[in-house]
C-alpha cells in the first residue's frame, strides 16, 4: 500500500466516522448536527438575528434561514419580529429546542476538540495546514462549513435510520 491510499483510508474513517455521529444523533434526537449546533449557540447567546446567528454558527444566513425554519416546524424555535425595527427578525429557542438540546448526545467533536488541544501549538499548526492542503487539493476550500462534524447538506430534511449503526468498523 502507498502513501495515497494510507491518506485516502485517514479520510474515509474520517468521513465514516462523521457519517455514523450523524446517524445517530439524527435517530436519538431527530436533528442533523447543524441544526443542534444552531439550538446550542441560541441557548448560548439569546435570541438572535439570522444574520448575527449565521455569523455566530460560521454558515451562510441562506443555510441558517432553512435550517431555522425545519426547528421552527419541529416546535424547537421561534421567530419574533423587533418591535423597535420592524425589518428585523428574531430568533428564539423555545422549551422543545431546550429539551433537544438536552437530551441529545454528546457531539463528535466535542472529543476531538478537547485532545487537539492538548497538543502542542506546533501539531495543531501542522494538521490545519495539512487539512487545508487536503480541502485546495479536493477543491473544497470554498465550501460552506461550520465547525460541527456532519456529512452531507446542512440544510436537509432528517432522514431517520432505522437503526444507529455507530458501532461499524469498516473505514
Amino acid at each position: 500500500m502507498d502513501r495515497t491510499d494510507d491518506v485516502l483510508i485517514a479520510l474515509r474513517r474520517v468521513i465514516r466516522a462523521t457519517d455514523l455521529h450523524s446517524k445517530y444523533l439524527s435517530k436519538t434526537v431527530g436533528l442533523t448536527a447543524p441544526q443542534l449546533l444552531v439550538l446550542q449557540s441560541l441557548r448560548d447567546f439569546g435570541e438572535l438575528p439570522v444574520g448575527e446567528l449565521a455569523g455566530k454558527v460560521n454558515l451562510s444566513q441562506a443555510t441558517v434561514t432553512s435550517i431555522v425554519d425545519r426547528l421552527e416546524r419541529k416546535g424547537m424555535v421561534q421567530r419574533e419580529r423587533s418591535q423597535s425595527d420592524k425589518r428585523k427578525v428574531y430568533v428564539q429557542l423555545i422549551e422543545n429546542g431546550v429539551k433537544a438540546i438536552k437530551s441529545a448526545p454528546t457531539p463528535l467533536q466535542e472529543s476531538f476538540v478537547r485532545q487537539f488541544s492538548d497538543l502542542h501549538e506546533w501539531e495543531q499548526t501542522s494538521i490545519i495546514s495539512s487539512l487545508q492542503r487536503v480541502a485546495q487539493m479536493m477543491d473544497a476550500q470554498h465550501i460552506d462549513a461550520a465547525p460541527v462534524l456532519d456529512v452531507g447538506t446542512l440544510d436537509r430534511a432528517n432522514e431517520s435510520p432505522s437503526r444507529p449503526e455507530f458501532s461499524d468498523k469498516t473505514p
